[in-house]
This record gives structure tokens, C-alpha cells and sequence, in this order.
């Protein structure tokens, strides 16, 4: 993994298919991560650039794990992080983090027991939304792109976690506080 982030214009270059548009995920070795590297999305590998920017803008991160033979990976891909409009929404309001879980086994391990702690199950995609600290305040795994079966819709969650971002900082932060004490227990 890269600890150095390329220069704006290195990620403006066109990719060797032809797209007009990638990002940090281009430089990874990854194939998993190599697969997201021509989305809309504004993803970065897991490293300290990240962080640092969530820190800069006081945004929180969306966390994205997932590996390469992973079907609903794929389908959560293609509906919704080759969608435009979604990506807008990633981009603005959060700092979009994508890492293999075969890459990065100890993030993975991390981050699964949030999500089983937070929804009572996991799987993956895991997709969480973590505090610039890294510490996690909502999780889940495949969410579709819009409310159907009974579940919320990544834009609507994306859109209510923004707001609950902005709006109620605080009590995200609280329970995120919370999810990490318990994981911490858990662990000793």
C-alpha cells in the first residue's frame, strides 16, 4: 500500500481503458481495489491521507470492504458506486475509503466485529460510516440503491447520515464512543 498520494494530476490522467476518470485506487496493487479504481466514487486506499482529510474537513468516512470474487460486492458496485449521482453525494459529504479484505485481513477483522455488534450479523460488502477517528456510528452490508424490501436505501442513508453529521455531531460521536468501548471489551 501507498502511504503517498499521487498529485491531482496524476489522478486527472486518463486510465489505460480510455476513462476519463479515476482515482487514488489506480495506483494500488490490489485487484479488488484496481476494480473501483475508474468509479465516480473518490475512493482512497486505507492510509493516513484519508484520515487526514476527514479530519481537514470535518467529514465523516464511509468504509467500503469488500474482495474481488464477491457478488454483492459487484452488485453494490455497479448500482451504486458507478452511479454518478451517488457518487456526487459520496464525495461531498464524505471521505470514501475502499479496502480488500484479503489485503488487509486486520481491518477487515476490525471493522466485521463493528458491524455484527452494531446489526447482529455481517457480511460483505461491509460498508460503514466511521467518525474521522475511525471509530464507527452505523453499519451494515449491501444496501440497495434506493428503499425496497424493507430496507433503506443507500442514498437515503447516505443523505440521513450526512444530516445527522452536520446537524447532530454530537450524538454520532457519542455513539460511536460507544460501539468502540464495547468492541475494546469484547477484545479482552
Amino acid at each position: 500500500m501507498s502511504n503517498k498520494l499521487p498529485a491531482s494530476s496524476d489522478i486527472a490522467k486518463p486510465t489505460p481503458y480510455g476513462e476519463s476518470h479515476s482515482n487514488r485506487l489506480r495506483f494500488e496493487k490490489s485487484p479488488y481495489l484496481l476494480q473501483h479504481a475508474d468509479n465516480p466514487v473518490d475512493w482512497y486506499p486505507w492510509g493516513d491521507e484519508a484520515f487526514s482529510k476527514a479530519k481537514e474537513e470535518n467529514k465523516p468516512i464511509f468504509l467500503s470492504v469488500g474482495y474481488s470474487t464477491c457478488h454483492w460486492c459487484h452488485v453494490m458496485a455497479h448500482e451504486s458506486f458507478e452511479d454518478p449521482a451517488v457518487a456526487e453525494i459520496l464525495n461531498r459529504s464524505f471521505i470514501p475509503i475502499k479496502v480488500d479484505r484479503e489485503e488487509r485481513p486486520e481491518i477487515d477483522e476490525i471493522y466485521m466485529k463493528a458491524t455484527q455488534l452494531m446489526t447482529g450479523s455481517g457480511g460483505w460488502p461491509n460498508s460503514l460510516f466511521l467518525t474521522p477517528e475511525g471509530k464507527p456510528f452505523y453499519a451494515g452490508t449491501y444496501f440497495p440503491p434506493e428503499d425496497r424490501f424493507g430496507r433503506p436505501g443507500f442514498t437515503s442513508i447516505l443523505n440521513q447520515l450526512s444530516s445527522i453529521w452536520r446537524e447532530r455531531r454530537g450524538e454520532a460521536e457519542e455513539q460511536a464512543g460507544r460501539i468502540w468501548e464495547a468492541m475494546e471489551r469484547m477484545s479482552s
